[in-house]
């Protein structure tokens, strides 16, 4: 039955130290049939015909493999993201980010504006989705692109995905052309990526490691980028922890001013943003 293979895999999660086990279990068994959390309990005395699949993900999981690639698929900010090897999993804390790009450009109408390192396509989607900009996406990673193209067309979003080096393609644009420029880079410093946790270290290094002080990204984008900016337009970044004042350092000797930091549920600096002026 239902419950029975429910109760099946939450225990066995909850054995393998896996926080959030009955979570986990839902939504292995919503990704199988269908049924939220309230219409598991309804059917819960149907046959459950799934049992191997459930049990192969179950094992999966186990591995610490991150819930997210197992389903193939994520919320973020109200919009499902397929997700997998290779790419980063799109997580709230972007949400911050977005919020400040989101009141940025609030009553601006048809700004121009590009999310550099863009991974699966997150900020991007969401910002072609939420506004009328328009949007520009440039991400390296060859598997991590193939989620950005698949994200853009599962949710019709208006976004031209580019797929180069932000260290250098800034070559290719001209100046003073974006209103925006938006950036969740890699910030984790390298020596601390083999002390992240188990899930973590199976998304990909590439979308991690900021270099051996965690800010070679916010320095290059900074000194290379902000050119591309319009005299008023914005720059976002998302920010690991302790990074706000250094990196609003580095903003205002480019010239950016009206700096200001947004704080995750935390109560880390988790997001920046500064004005070019």
């Amino acid at each position: 039955m239902l419950k029975d293979a429910y109760i099946q895999c939450r225990d066995a999660l909850t054995s393998g130290g896996i926080e959030n086990a009955d979570f986990e279990a839902r939504c292995m068994i919503e990704h199988l049939t269908g049924y939220g959390r309230a219409a598991q309990l309804a059917h819960g005395d149907e046959p459950f015909e799934k049992q191997r699949e459930l049990e192969e993900m179950t094992a999966r999981r186990l591995q610490h493999e991150p819930l997210q690639y197992i389903l193939g698929k994520w919320s973020f900010c109200g919009f499902d993201f397929a997700v997998g090897d290779g790419v980063l999993i799109p997580r709230d804390d972007t949400e911050v980010a977005l919020g400040l790009c989101l009141d940025y450009l609030r009553g601006k109408k048809g700004a121009s504006a590009i999310d550099l390192c863009s991974g699966s396509g997150a900020i991007a989607v969401a910002l072609a989705k939420l506004t009328d900009c328009h949007m520009t996406a440039v991400e390296l990673s060859e598997k991590a692109f193939y989620f950005l193209e698949t994200n853009i067309e599962l949710n019709q979003a208006a976004v031209t995905p580019i797929k180069s080096d932000v260290m250098s393609c800034f070559l290719d644009f001209e100046d003073d052309i974006f209103d925006l420029i938006v950036s969740n880079p890699p910030y984790i410093k390298s020596a601390d990526l083999p002390t992240l946790q188990k899930e973590v270290q199976f998304e990909p290094s590439m979308a991690l490691d900021g270099g051996e002080s965690g800010f070679d990204f916010y320095e290059a984008i900074l000194c290379n980028w902000t050119q591309k900016l319009r005299h008023g337009g914005a720059m976002v970044f998302e920010l690991g922890e302790n990074q706000a004042a250094y990196v609003a350092a580095l903003m205002r000797n480019q010239g950016f001013e009206n700096i200001r930091t947004e704080l995750d549920f935390g109560g880390t600096e988790r997001a920046i943003i500064g004005i070019r002026q």
